[in-house]
Protein backbone atom coordinates (compact mmCIF):
# COMPACT_ATOMS: atom_id res chain seq x y z
CA UNK A 1 0.00 0.00 0.00
CA UNK A 2 1.48 3.29 -0.84
CA UNK A 3 1.63 5.65 2.22
CA UNK A 4 -0.75 7.90 1.13
CA UNK A 5 -3.39 5.36 0.40
CA UNK A 6 -2.26 4.37 4.74
CA UNK A 7 -3.37 7.70 5.31
CA UNK A 8 -6.53 7.86 3.55
CA UNK A 9 -7.34 3.98 4.86
CA UNK A 10 -6.71 5.82 7.94
CA UNK A 11 -9.34 8.14 7.41
CA UNK A 12 -12.36 5.51 7.21
CA UNK A 13 -11.12 3.59 9.94
CA UNK A 14 -11.59 6.80 11.68
CA UNK A 15 -14.96 7.59 10.48
CA UNK A 16 -16.07 3.89 11.24
CA UNK A 17 -14.90 4.49 14.65
CA UNK A 18 -16.81 8.30 14.87
CA UNK A 19 -20.01 6.83 13.88
CA UNK A 20 -20.09 4.23 16.55
CA UNK A 21 -18.41 6.64 20.01
CA UNK A 22 -21.31 9.62 18.47
CA UNK A 23 -24.19 6.76 18.50
CA UNK A 24 -22.95 5.96 22.10
CA UNK A 25 -23.64 9.94 23.22
CA UNK A 26 -25.54 11.50 20.76
CA UNK A 27 -28.92 10.01 22.44
CA UNK A 28 -28.79 11.19 25.76
CA UNK A 29 -30.03 14.49 25.22
CA UNK A 30 -32.55 13.35 22.98
CA UNK A 31 -34.28 10.86 25.00
CA UNK A 32 -37.02 13.12 26.67
CA UNK A 33 -38.41 13.93 23.16
CA UNK A 34 -38.27 10.62 21.71
CA UNK A 35 -40.48 9.63 24.90
CA UNK A 36 -43.00 12.32 24.42
CA UNK A 37 -43.25 11.22 20.67
CA UNK A 38 -43.34 7.32 21.00
CA UNK A 39 -45.52 7.38 24.16
CA UNK A 40 -42.83 5.14 26.04
CA UNK A 41 -42.24 4.51 29.47
CA UNK A 42 -39.34 4.78 31.54
CA UNK A 43 -38.26 1.10 31.13
CA UNK A 44 -38.71 1.32 27.11
CA UNK A 45 -36.52 4.46 27.38
CA UNK A 46 -33.87 3.05 29.41
CA UNK A 47 -33.61 0.21 26.73
CA UNK A 48 -33.25 2.11 24.06
CA UNK A 49 -29.57 2.79 25.81
CA UNK A 50 -29.14 -0.25 27.35
CA UNK A 51 -29.75 -2.51 24.04
CA UNK A 52 -26.95 -0.99 22.05
CA UNK A 53 -24.56 -1.31 25.13
CA UNK A 54 -25.74 -4.92 25.73
CA UNK A 55 -25.22 -6.13 22.49
CA UNK A 56 -21.89 -4.06 21.76
CA UNK A 57 -20.01 -4.86 25.15
CA UNK A 58 -21.43 -8.65 24.90
CA UNK A 59 -20.20 -9.68 21.04
CA UNK A 60 -17.15 -6.94 21.21
CA UNK A 61 -15.11 -10.17 21.67
CA UNK A 62 -16.89 -12.23 19.01
CA UNK A 63 -16.07 -9.26 16.45
CA UNK A 64 -12.17 -9.37 17.25
CA UNK A 65 -11.81 -13.28 16.92
CA UNK A 66 -14.09 -12.64 13.07
CA UNK A 67 -11.91 -10.71 12.37
CA UNK A 68 -8.71 -12.86 12.83
CA UNK A 69 -10.56 -15.52 11.33
CA UNK A 70 -12.18 -14.08 8.03
CA UNK A 71 -10.04 -10.76 7.80
CA UNK A 72 -10.31 -7.59 9.89
CA UNK A 73 -11.07 -5.66 6.25
CA UNK A 74 -14.02 -7.79 5.45
CA UNK A 75 -15.09 -7.83 8.68
CA UNK A 76 -14.65 -4.21 9.23
CA UNK A 77 -17.36 -3.76 6.15
CA UNK A 78 -20.01 -6.07 7.08
CA UNK A 79 -19.68 -4.10 10.50
CA UNK A 80 -19.53 -0.41 8.62
CA UNK A 81 -22.83 -2.14 6.72
CA UNK A 82 -25.02 -3.32 9.32
CA UNK A 83 -24.75 0.12 11.82
CA UNK A 84 -25.36 2.01 8.67
CA UNK A 85 -28.67 -0.10 8.00
CA UNK A 86 -29.60 -0.15 11.48
CA UNK A 87 -28.81 3.77 11.52
CA UNK A 88 -31.60 3.95 8.77
CA UNK A 89 -33.91 1.85 10.49
CA UNK A 90 -33.74 3.76 13.91
CA UNK A 91 -34.49 6.72 12.31
CA UNK A 92 -36.97 5.93 10.82
CA UNK A 93 -38.74 3.92 13.77
CA UNK A 94 -42.16 4.63 14.75
CA UNK A 95 -42.56 2.90 17.72
CA UNK A 96 -40.39 2.15 20.73
CA UNK A 97 -40.04 -2.08 19.81
CA UNK A 98 -39.18 -0.79 16.30
CA UNK A 99 -36.68 1.65 18.18
CA UNK A 100 -34.73 -0.51 20.52
CA UNK A 101 -34.48 -3.24 17.94
CA UNK A 102 -33.07 -1.01 15.65
CA UNK A 103 -30.71 -0.18 18.58
CA UNK A 104 -29.68 -3.82 19.30
CA UNK A 105 -28.87 -4.60 15.36
CA UNK A 106 -26.69 -1.06 15.80
CA UNK A 107 -24.73 -2.99 18.70
CA UNK A 108 -24.18 -5.84 16.52
CA UNK A 109 -22.66 -3.50 13.47
CA UNK A 110 -20.60 -1.73 16.16
CA UNK A 111 -19.51 -5.07 18.04
CA UNK A 112 -18.03 -5.89 14.42
CA UNK A 113 -16.65 -2.51 13.42
CA UNK A 114 -14.71 -0.77 17.05
CA UNK A 115 -12.46 -3.65 17.60
CA UNK A 116 -11.49 -4.78 13.67
CA UNK A 117 -10.97 -1.15 13.41
CA UNK A 118 -8.20 -0.87 16.25
CA UNK A 119 -6.60 -3.91 14.54
CA UNK A 120 -6.60 -2.50 11.01
CA UNK A 121 -4.77 0.02 12.40
CA UNK A 122 -2.14 -2.42 13.17
CA UNK A 123 -2.51 -4.22 10.08
CA UNK A 124 -1.78 -0.92 7.92
CA UNK A 125 0.74 0.76 9.45
CA UNK A 126 3.30 -1.61 10.74
CA UNK A 127 6.12 1.01 11.68
CA UNK A 128 5.71 1.17 15.33
CA UNK A 129 6.25 5.14 15.39
CA UNK A 130 3.94 5.62 12.52
CA UNK A 131 1.14 3.48 14.14
CA UNK A 132 1.88 5.32 17.65
CA UNK A 133 0.92 8.69 14.99
CA UNK A 134 -1.96 6.75 13.71
CA UNK A 135 -3.58 5.90 17.04
CA UNK A 136 -3.32 9.17 18.21
CA UNK A 137 -5.01 10.60 15.78
CA UNK A 138 -7.77 7.40 15.47
CA UNK A 139 -8.03 8.55 19.16
CA UNK A 140 -8.25 12.41 18.29
CA UNK A 141 -11.27 11.22 16.50
CA UNK A 142 -12.63 9.52 18.80
CA UNK A 143 -12.80 12.50 21.29
CA UNK A 144 -14.17 14.70 18.75
CA UNK A 145 -17.12 12.22 19.09
CA UNK A 146 -17.20 12.88 22.44
CA UNK A 147 -17.08 16.87 21.82
CA UNK A 148 -20.14 16.69 18.59
CA UNK A 149 -22.58 14.03 20.36
CA UNK A 150 -24.30 15.76 23.06
CA UNK A 151 -23.72 19.19 21.07
CA UNK A 152 -25.30 17.67 17.69
CA UNK A 153 -28.32 16.02 20.24
CA UNK A 154 -29.15 18.83 21.90
CA UNK A 155 -29.23 20.86 18.34
CA UNK A 156 -31.26 17.95 16.71
CA UNK A 157 -33.56 17.52 19.98
CA UNK A 158 -34.47 21.05 20.19
CA UNK A 159 -34.86 22.34 16.24
CA UNK A 160 -35.42 18.38 14.01
CA UNK A 161 -37.57 15.35 14.13
CA UNK A 162 -35.21 13.17 17.15
CA UNK A 163 -34.72 10.51 14.10
CA UNK A 164 -31.90 12.37 12.87
CA UNK A 165 -29.94 12.22 15.77
CA UNK A 166 -29.87 8.30 13.86
CA UNK A 167 -30.03 9.23 10.13
CA UNK A 168 -26.80 11.30 10.31
CA UNK A 169 -25.03 8.19 10.27
CA UNK A 170 -26.32 7.37 7.15
CA UNK A 171 -24.12 9.22 4.85
CA UNK A 172 -21.20 9.17 6.83
CA UNK A 173 -21.34 5.39 6.88
CA UNK A 174 -21.88 5.84 3.00
CA UNK A 175 -19.21 7.79 2.35
CA UNK A 176 -17.16 5.58 4.66
CA UNK A 177 -17.71 2.05 2.64
CA UNK A 178 -16.87 3.57 0.10
CA UNK A 179 -13.78 5.24 0.86
CA UNK A 180 -12.54 2.12 3.13
CA UNK A 181 -13.27 -0.14 -0.29
CA UNK A 182 -10.89 2.29 -1.97
CA UNK A 183 -8.37 2.95 0.34
CA UNK A 184 -8.24 -0.25 2.65
CA UNK A 185 -5.63 -2.85 1.16
CA UNK A 186 -4.14 -5.08 3.61
CA UNK A 187 -1.60 -7.77 4.10
CA UNK A 188 -2.31 -11.78 3.14
CA UNK A 189 -1.59 -12.20 7.35
CA UNK A 190 -4.89 -10.17 7.74
CA UNK A 191 -6.64 -13.34 8.38
CA UNK A 192 -4.79 -15.48 10.37
CA UNK A 193 -6.89 -17.58 12.27
CA UNK A 194 -7.70 -21.46 11.16
CA UNK A 195 -10.44 -22.18 13.59
CA UNK A 196 -13.53 -20.12 15.28
CA UNK A 197 -13.03 -21.49 18.89
CA UNK A 198 -17.12 -21.84 19.12
CA UNK A 199 -17.00 -22.55 23.15
CA UNK A 200 -14.76 -19.57 23.66
CA UNK A 201 -17.10 -17.92 22.10
CA UNK A 202 -20.13 -18.82 23.10
CA UNK A 203 -19.03 -18.80 26.90
CA UNK A 204 -16.92 -15.01 26.23
CA UNK A 205 -20.19 -13.64 24.88
CA UNK A 206 -22.26 -15.47 28.22
CA UNK A 207 -19.92 -13.47 30.42
CA UNK A 208 -20.06 -10.50 28.89
CA UNK A 209 -23.67 -10.33 28.55
CA UNK A 210 -24.54 -11.53 31.82
CA UNK A 211 -22.41 -9.02 33.86
CA UNK A 212 -23.41 -5.97 31.38
CA UNK A 213 -26.88 -6.83 31.92
CA UNK A 214 -26.46 -6.57 36.00
CA UNK A 215 -24.80 -3.51 35.55
CA UNK A 216 -26.91 -1.58 33.47
CA UNK A 217 -30.46 -3.32 36.03
CA UNK A 218 -28.88 -3.53 39.20
CA UNK A 219 -30.39 -0.36 40.28
CA UNK A 220 -33.31 -1.15 39.21
CA UNK A 221 -34.47 -4.35 40.28
CA UNK A 222 -32.44 -4.11 43.01
CA UNK A 223 -28.32 -5.50 43.47
CA UNK A 224 -29.91 -8.60 46.17
CA UNK A 225 -32.85 -9.30 44.00
CA UNK A 226 -32.71 -13.04 42.08
CA UNK A 227 -32.82 -11.28 38.96
CA UNK A 228 -29.46 -9.65 39.35
CA UNK A 229 -27.57 -12.18 41.83
CA UNK A 230 -28.24 -14.69 38.92
CA UNK A 231 -26.95 -12.28 36.33
CA UNK A 232 -23.85 -11.93 37.98
CA UNK A 233 -23.40 -15.79 38.97
CA UNK A 234 -24.25 -16.59 35.44
CA UNK A 235 -21.34 -14.33 34.66
CA UNK A 236 -18.83 -15.79 37.22
CA UNK A 237 -19.38 -19.48 36.08
CA UNK A 238 -19.47 -18.90 32.47
CA UNK A 239 -16.38 -16.47 33.27
CA UNK A 240 -14.49 -19.62 35.00
CA UNK A 241 -15.72 -21.99 31.66
CA UNK A 242 -13.97 -19.29 29.52
CA UNK A 243 -11.13 -19.97 31.39
CA UNK A 244 -10.95 -23.23 31.82
CA UNK A 245 -11.55 -24.08 27.80
CA UNK A 246 -8.95 -21.16 26.93
CA UNK A 247 -6.26 -23.44 28.86
CA UNK A 248 -7.49 -26.56 26.94
CA UNK A 249 -8.06 -25.11 23.51
CA UNK A 250 -4.84 -26.13 20.63
CA UNK A 251 -6.21 -22.62 19.02
CA UNK A 252 -7.69 -20.46 21.86
CA UNK A 253 -9.26 -16.79 21.43
CA UNK A 254 -6.85 -15.54 23.96
CA UNK A 255 -3.81 -17.11 25.05
CA UNK A 256 -4.30 -16.49 29.09
CA UNK A 257 -0.64 -16.12 29.88
CA UNK A 258 -0.75 -12.73 28.32
CA UNK A 259 -2.27 -11.26 31.18
CA UNK A 260 0.57 -12.62 33.26
CA UNK A 261 2.47 -9.55 31.72
CA UNK A 262 2.49 -6.02 33.86
CA UNK A 263 2.10 -4.02 30.37
CA UNK A 264 -0.90 -6.03 29.32
CA UNK A 265 -2.65 -6.55 32.52
CA UNK A 266 -1.57 -3.09 34.04
CA UNK A 267 -2.38 -1.22 31.08
CA UNK A 268 -5.98 -2.35 29.97
CA UNK A 269 -6.61 -1.54 34.15
CA UNK A 270 -5.06 2.07 33.82
CA UNK A 271 -7.19 2.16 30.71
CA UNK A 272 -10.31 0.88 32.60
CA UNK A 273 -10.02 3.43 35.65
CA UNK A 274 -9.79 6.40 32.57
CA UNK A 275 -12.69 5.15 31.26
CA UNK A 276 -14.13 4.95 34.71
CA UNK A 277 -14.06 8.68 35.34
CA UNK A 278 -14.65 9.76 31.58
CA UNK A 279 -18.25 7.63 31.11
CA UNK A 280 -19.12 8.51 35.02
CA UNK A 281 -18.32 12.12 34.73
CA UNK A 282 -19.91 13.04 31.27
CA UNK A 283 -23.15 10.55 32.86
CA UNK A 284 -23.71 12.49 35.90
CA UNK A 285 -22.15 16.27 35.39
CA UNK A 286 -24.93 16.67 32.17
CA UNK A 287 -27.56 16.20 34.89
CA UNK A 288 -25.63 18.82 36.84
CA UNK A 289 -25.39 21.38 34.23
CA UNK A 290 -29.25 20.93 33.41
CA UNK A 291 -30.72 20.37 37.08
CA UNK A 292 -28.52 22.27 39.31
CA UNK A 293 -27.04 25.22 36.73
CA UNK A 294 -30.51 25.59 34.53
CA UNK A 295 -28.61 25.06 31.57
CA UNK A 296 -30.57 23.72 28.25
CA UNK A 297 -29.81 20.40 26.25
CA UNK A 298 -27.50 22.47 23.79
CA UNK A 299 -26.22 24.66 26.30
CA UNK A 300 -25.11 21.79 28.24
CA UNK A 301 -23.79 19.90 24.79
CA UNK A 302 -21.90 23.04 24.17
CA UNK A 303 -20.35 22.99 27.60
CA UNK A 304 -18.43 20.12 26.64
CA UNK A 305 -16.97 21.08 23.33
CA UNK A 306 -13.85 22.55 24.79
CA UNK A 307 -12.77 20.08 27.03
CA UNK A 308 -13.16 17.14 23.87
CA UNK A 309 -11.32 19.09 21.90
CA UNK A 310 -8.30 19.96 23.99
CA UNK A 311 -8.98 16.10 24.79
CA UNK A 312 -8.49 15.80 20.66
CA UNK A 313 -5.21 18.19 19.72
CA UNK A 314 -3.52 16.68 22.57
CA UNK A 315 -4.42 13.01 22.04
CA UNK A 316 -2.80 13.65 18.58
CA UNK A 317 0.37 14.37 20.09
CA UNK A 318 0.15 11.96 22.84
CA UNK A 319 2.83 9.87 21.08
CA UNK A 320 5.70 12.64 21.03
CA UNK A 321 4.91 13.40 24.17
CA UNK A 322 5.50 9.63 25.28
CA UNK A 323 8.67 9.28 22.91
CA UNK A 324 10.22 12.18 25.28
CA UNK A 325 8.71 11.59 28.58
CA UNK A 326 8.46 7.91 28.21
CA UNK A 327 4.85 6.65 28.56
CA UNK A 328 4.39 5.37 32.36
CA UNK A 329 4.75 9.10 33.25
CA UNK A 330 2.57 10.23 30.27
CA UNK A 331 -0.44 8.08 31.14
CA UNK A 332 0.46 8.71 35.21
CA UNK A 333 0.49 12.31 34.27
CA UNK A 334 -2.78 12.60 32.37
CA UNK A 335 -4.36 10.26 34.90
CA UNK A 336 -3.70 12.78 37.72
CA UNK A 337 -4.71 15.58 35.94
CA UNK A 338 -8.33 13.70 35.48
CA UNK A 339 -8.66 12.79 38.93
CA UNK A 340 -6.98 16.88 40.04
CA UNK A 341 -9.94 18.22 37.62
CA UNK A 342 -12.92 16.13 38.93
CA UNK A 343 -11.70 17.25 42.56
CA UNK A 344 -11.71 20.56 41.19
CA UNK A 345 -15.28 20.48 39.53
CA UNK A 346 -16.76 19.47 43.31
CA UNK A 347 -15.77 22.49 44.75
CA UNK A 348 -18.11 24.56 42.54
CA UNK A 349 -21.08 24.30 43.57
CA UNK A 350 -24.87 25.69 42.47
CA UNK A 351 -24.01 29.17 42.24
CA UNK A 352 -21.19 28.48 39.46
CA UNK A 353 -21.09 29.55 35.86
CA UNK A 354 -19.49 27.84 32.74
CA UNK A 355 -16.39 29.95 33.97
CA UNK A 356 -15.83 28.29 36.61
CA UNK A 357 -15.92 25.17 35.08
CA UNK A 358 -13.99 25.47 32.17
CA UNK A 359 -10.60 25.36 33.67
CA UNK A 360 -11.44 22.08 34.94
CA UNK A 361 -12.86 21.22 32.15
CA UNK A 362 -9.76 21.82 30.30
CA UNK A 363 -7.11 19.91 32.19
CA UNK A 364 -9.68 17.19 32.28
CA UNK A 365 -9.42 17.20 28.40
CA UNK A 366 -5.72 17.68 28.43
CA UNK A 367 -5.53 14.48 30.69
CA UNK A 368 -7.50 12.53 28.67
CA UNK A 369 -5.65 12.93 25.58
CA UNK A 370 -2.65 12.07 26.98
CA UNK A 371 -3.94 8.25 27.63
CA UNK A 372 -3.40 7.34 23.98
CA UNK A 373 0.33 5.61 24.66
CA UNK A 374 -1.83 2.85 26.81
CA UNK A 375 -3.30 1.65 23.58
CA UNK A 376 -0.03 2.10 21.29
CA UNK A 377 1.65 -0.24 24.48
CA UNK A 378 -0.79 -3.17 25.30
CA UNK A 379 -1.01 -3.50 20.82
CA UNK A 380 2.33 -3.84 20.63
CA UNK A 381 2.72 -6.42 23.03
CA UNK A 382 0.23 -8.98 22.28
CA UNK A 383 0.83 -10.79 19.27
CA UNK A 384 0.24 -9.29 15.45
CA UNK A 385 -1.58 -12.34 14.25
CA UNK A 386 -4.26 -11.76 16.66
CA UNK A 387 -4.43 -8.30 16.91
CA UNK A 388 -8.40 -8.31 16.21
CA UNK A 389 -9.50 -10.30 19.39
CA UNK A 390 -6.23 -8.02 21.42
CA UNK A 391 -8.28 -4.95 20.23
CA UNK A 392 -11.72 -6.40 21.33
CA UNK A 393 -10.28 -7.11 24.91
CA UNK A 394 -9.25 -3.27 25.19
CA UNK A 395 -12.38 -2.18 23.89
CA UNK A 396 -14.40 -4.49 26.25
CA UNK A 397 -12.07 -3.50 29.16
CA UNK A 398 -12.99 0.13 28.18
CA UNK A 399 -16.82 -0.42 28.05
CA UNK A 400 -16.84 -2.99 31.49
CA UNK A 401 -15.00 0.12 33.69
CA UNK A 402 -17.34 2.78 31.57
CA UNK A 403 -20.52 0.80 32.78
CA UNK A 404 -19.04 0.61 36.45
CA UNK A 405 -18.36 3.66 36.58
CA UNK A 406 -22.15 4.79 35.75
CA UNK A 407 -23.02 1.57 38.09
CA UNK A 408 -21.02 2.93 41.41
CA UNK A 409 -20.94 6.35 41.06
CA UNK A 410 -25.05 6.13 40.46
CA UNK A 411 -25.35 3.92 43.71
CA UNK A 412 -23.18 6.02 45.95
CA UNK A 413 -24.53 9.47 44.38
CA UNK A 414 -28.28 7.95 44.78
CA UNK A 415 -27.39 6.53 48.45
CA UNK A 416 -26.04 9.99 49.83
CA UNK A 417 -28.90 11.89 48.30
CA UNK A 418 -31.34 9.63 49.99
CA UNK A 419 -29.86 10.00 53.41
CA UNK A 420 -29.54 13.91 52.95
CA UNK A 421 -32.87 14.19 51.72
CA UNK A 422 -34.18 11.86 54.90
CA UNK A 423 -32.63 14.78 56.76
CA UNK A 424 -34.95 17.32 55.51
CA UNK A 425 -33.22 18.91 52.88
CA UNK A 426 -34.75 20.25 49.31
CA UNK A 427 -34.29 17.75 46.37
CA UNK A 428 -32.12 20.09 44.97
CA UNK A 429 -29.79 20.66 47.79
CA UNK A 430 -29.68 16.93 48.40
CA UNK A 431 -28.42 16.29 44.57
CA UNK A 432 -25.98 18.97 44.35
CA UNK A 433 -24.27 17.81 47.84
CA UNK A 434 -24.50 14.12 46.71
CA UNK A 435 -23.04 14.85 43.55
CA UNK A 436 -20.13 16.89 44.52
CA UNK A 437 -19.44 13.97 47.26
CA UNK A 438 -19.37 11.60 44.25
CA UNK A 439 -17.17 13.31 42.35
CA UNK A 440 -14.22 13.07 45.43
CA UNK A 441 -14.95 9.42 45.20
CA UNK A 442 -14.64 9.31 41.46
CA UNK A 443 -11.13 11.61 42.01
CA UNK A 444 -9.76 8.80 44.45
CA UNK A 445 -10.32 5.87 42.07
CA UNK A 446 -9.05 7.31 39.50
CA UNK A 447 -6.11 8.46 41.38
CA UNK A 448 -5.61 4.63 41.92
CA UNK A 449 -4.15 4.52 37.68
CA UNK A 450 -0.96 6.92 38.43
CA UNK A 451 0.64 4.70 40.64
CA UNK A 452 -0.55 1.54 38.76
CA UNK A 453 0.82 3.10 35.28
CA UNK A 454 3.75 3.72 36.57
CA UNK A 455 4.67 0.39 38.12
CA UNK A 456 2.81 -1.64 34.82
CA UNK A 457 3.81 0.77 32.02
CA UNK A 458 7.52 1.06 32.78
CA UNK A 459 10.51 0.11 30.40
CA UNK A 460 12.02 -3.55 31.13
CA UNK A 461 15.26 -3.90 30.63
CA UNK A 462 14.78 -6.00 27.44
CA UNK A 463 12.71 -2.92 25.82
CA UNK A 464 14.88 -2.49 23.11
CA UNK A 465 15.84 -5.63 21.88
CA UNK A 466 13.85 -7.58 19.39
CA UNK A 467 13.04 -10.93 20.18
CA UNK A 468 11.01 -13.01 17.47
CA UNK A 469 9.29 -16.36 17.94
CA UNK A 470 8.52 -17.51 13.93
CA UNK A 471 4.74 -19.08 14.15
CA UNK A 472 3.44 -17.02 16.56
CA UNK A 473 4.90 -13.45 17.75
CA UNK A 474 6.75 -10.73 17.07
CA UNK A 475 7.55 -8.54 20.43
CA UNK A 476 7.91 -5.23 20.47
CA UNK A 477 9.75 -2.50 22.57
CA UNK A 478 7.53 -2.45 26.02
CA UNK A 479 7.43 1.31 25.63
CA UNK A 480 8.68 4.19 22.74
CA UNK A 481 11.45 5.37 25.06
Amino acid sequence: MTADRRWWALGAISLGTFMTYLDNNVVNVALPTIQRDLGLSISGLEWIVSGYILVFAGLMLVGGRLADLFGRRRIFMIGLGVFTAASLAAGLADNGTALIAARAVQGVGAALLTPTALALIRSVFPDERERGTAIGLWSAVGALALALGPLTGGFISENWRWGWIYLINVPIGLVTLGLGLWAIRVAPQDRVRRSLDVPGLVTSSLTLFALTYALIEGERAGWTSPEILGALGLAVAAALAFTVIEGRSREPMIDLSLFRSRVVSGGMLSMGLWAFGVFGIYFFTALYLQNVLGFSPLEAGESFVPMALLMAVTAALAPRISRLLGTARTVAAGLLLMAGAIFGISFVGQGGTFGDLLPWFLVYGLGGGLLVPITTTVLGMLPAERAGIAAGVLNVSREIFGLLGITVLGAILNGRQTTILAGGARPLTAFLEAYQSTLVVAALIVLVGVPVSLFSLRPSRAAHETETAPAERTAVPVAAE
